[in-house]
């Protein structure tokens, strides 16, 4: 909640610093705003309290399940970004891997990793709608607006839940603490978002989140390095198969790569953002899923 209030401020400085007030002035994107943050607060309650039952190896493999979830969601959204043969094999592998860790989890002593395992893959399916949300709406209004709405939206709605179960908080504040929250705050919830809502107005969402199916491996390794949790070889193979599935989902067709090599090849190579079904060309000629909102102009 602290985190998300202070980069929330942070978000918004840039803009009156250049005059802009992007975060104040009314675009006609309020629902869009309320929408990502109520799905935002949620997504962290889902995977904080996930952390409470489950291994943070565990929770990371089930969060990044998102770009499963995205991937289906933009074949059905977006014409530009249907599922190859080549794809789906991805994700099965990938759903594969998920299936595998469920499994090794019904081996625990308890069912308290399964339940944490549940509530960090519901964090995970509502990522995947928040990503698709702001690729489908996000060209509206502006990156930092869209990182302003999720970071001061959520932060009511987490201090309201707070209240309202009577969190206490931090009680006593340390310097690892300090240190933590601060990396939250600049690093995550403020450097990391922006960069990542700046990238979904311009590639297409199931690719972008095809990369960060390598997070759960790092997760894997830092839960073993530094919290000594125990990993099994049915975790590993899980791991194994979503890394297939990394390869597989961001692998391009043998047409698309030609393309990209030869920029004489119609101009759709990965340097050409105006190409059939970039974000700026889908709001100019509203071929997107939804009609371009208040503000859109197809480029910024």
């Amino acid at each position: 909640m602290g985190r998300h209030a202070t980069a929330a401020a942070g978000a918004d400085r840039p803009q009156r610093e250049r005059g802009r007030a992007t975060c104040h002035r009314r675009d006609g994107t309020a629902l869009y705003g309320i929408t990502i943050a109520t799905l935002f607060a949620i997504e962290f309650v889902c995977i904080y309290w996930g952390f409470m039952y489950t291994s943070a190896a565990r929770g990371v493999l089930f969060i990044y399940a998102a770009p499963f979830f995205v991937a289906l969601g933009a074949h059905w959204l977006f014409p530009s970004e249907r599922l190859s043969g080549t794809k789906v094999a991805g994700l099965v592998a990938a759903f594969a891997g998920l299936a595998l860790a469920l499994a090794d989890g019904l081996r625990l002593p308890t069912y308290r990793e399964l339940l944490g395992d549940v509530l960090e893959l519901a964090g995970a399916a509502l990522w995947a709608a928040t990503t698709l949300i702001i690729k489908a709406r996000g060209h509206a209004t502006t990156p930092h607006r869209t990182l302003f709405y999720q970071l001061a939206g959520s932060a009511i709605i987490l201090a309201a839940l707070a209240l309202a179960t009577g969190e206490s908080g931090v009680t006593r504040l340390t310097a690892p603490i300090a240190v933590a929250v601060l990396y939250q705050i600049v690093a995550v919830a403020f450097a990391s978002y922006l960069v990542w809502f700046w990238l979904l107005t311009r590639y297409p969402a199931s690719h972008l989140h095809a990369y960060t199916f390598w997070t759960p491996l790092f997760g894997l390794a830092t839960g073993w390095l530094v919290l000594r949790e125990r990993v099994t070889p049915t975790l590993l193979l899980a791991m194994g198969c979503v890394a297939i599935g990394i390869y597989l989902v961001n692998r391009e067709p043998r047409g698309d790569a030609a393309t990209a090599r030869d920029p004489r090849a119609g101009g759709r190579g990965r340097g050409d953002r105006t190409g059939v079904g970039s974000p700026r060309n889908e709001a100019a000629s509203g071929s997107g899923p939804w009609p371009p909102g208040p503000g859109a102009r197809g480029t910024r």
